[in-house]
């Protein structure tokens, strides 16, 4: 996976973050000949690990700092199905954040076709690995979700 450097946030200006692209796989088809509502959520959980390594906490960064995210709320809506080797592209929209929290939004779309297939919503913590408690952020990271925030606020927010 790419690292990011902070200024591809800064210079992200008002607009989501790509955060992932695949095709839907013959294995994550269910009895209904679409995409089984799991692998939604799997396809939704590889962009916040995108969007989270564009914010700098990347799998070195949480293995030094022996701290990571948790998911403290998750809300999907499916839209439209997605079937067997459909390609998917996935957007991120910083909506809110503070020293504890971060608050973000996906859509999930069919990549040629363009229409939304879903959408996730999430509410993520930052902790302490070690007291495995809810903690502030550092501030190299911090700055990054901030600069990223400013940037979004300009875009509509979600229904």
């Amino acid at each position: 996976m790419p690292r990011f450097k902070a200024k591809r946030i800064a210079n992200a200006a008002a607009r989501p973050l790509l955060t992932h692209t695949g095709t839907v796989l013959p294995e994550w088809i269910d009895y209904n000949g679409h995409m089984n509502l799991s692998y939604y959520v799997l396809l939704f959980d590889f962009a916040t690990e995108a969007f989270l390594e564009q914010l700098g906490l990347t799998p070195a960064f949480r293995a030094r700092q022996n701290a990571s995210t948790f998911s403290a709320e998750i809300h999907v809506n499916y839209l439209y199905e997605l079937r067997l080797g459909d390609p998917v592209r996935i957007t991120t929209q910083l909506l809110d954040q503070d020293a504890r929290r971060i608050h973000y939004f996906h859509r999930m779309y069919h990549r040629t076709r363009g229409f939304l297939a879903a959408t996730n919503e999430l509410l993520s913590l930052y902790v302490d690995m070690r007291a495995r408690r809810v903690v502030e952020m550092p501030p190299t990271i911090r700055r990054r979700v901030a600069a990223l925030h400013r940037a979004h606020q300009l875009l509509p927010v979600p229904e």
